[in-house]
């Protein structure tokens, strides 16, 4: 299997964790690591691979079921332009993420205090990623494979929990004045992204 090949398939056992942890938080059910490895027809290892403690797994589940409405935001636009697709995506994002800071914060300081993960693997942040990937798409053809992912890569550095909190503690702007700034960057760091295509 090729790195590409292995890449995804990391991605859907992630997924596949993610998603029997936030179903048993539907149902009511108090998660546990056996039980999500049941679940998703993994180990218990492998659980403990991608979610080095089961805080950080159930709160990752967590988030998700608050982003609910991004998925179906970004399911709704349709179009093309990456500079729209990216406006869609900041400001859904920055709703999700006003709404549940608190739950953000914990997020980041899980994830600092985390173990590193094996192999450079990533702690978090594969949701973010394919919704920047979604964003960016009509562009793929054009960079080519490194400079999507040198893009898409960029674009993680300014569109999620880390940056917002920056913006808000360090520089002490508002939410909607960090949204438009944030929107600002991306669309500046795509532009610099598809001249060096040209």
């Amino acid at each position: 299997m090729g790195e590409g090949g292995r890449v995804a398939q990391r991605r859907r056992t992630r997924r596949a964790i993610l998603e029997a942890t936030t179903d048993l938080l539907r149902s009511g059910a108090e998660p546990s690591v056996n039980a999500v490895a049941e679940a998703a027809d993994v180990s218990r290892r492998t659980v403990y691979l991608y979610y080095p403690t089961l805080d950080q797994l159930v709160l990752d589940a967590t988030i998700g079921l608050l982003n609910v409405d991004v998925d179906a935001a970004l399911e709704r636009e349709h179009s093309d332009d990456p500079r729209q697709r990216l406006r869609t995506l900041v400001a859904e994002t920055f709703a999700t993420m006003e709404a549940s800071l608190p739950l953000g914060r914990t997020l980041i300081r899980l994830t600092v205090d985390a173990p590193a993960p094996a192999d450079g693997e990533p702690r978090r942040g594969h949701r973010r990623v394919g919704w920047i990937e979604w964003a960016v798409e009509p562009c793929r053809e054009q960079l080519g494979v490194q400079r999507f992912e040198d893009l898409v890569s960029a674009l993680a550095m300014v569109i999620g929990w880390e940056a917002f909190i920056v913006l808000l503690d360090v520089r002490g702007l508002t939410a909607s004045d960090a949204q438009a700034l944030t929107l600002r960057t991306a669309w500046a760091i795509l532009d610099a992204a598809l001249a060096t295509a040209e």
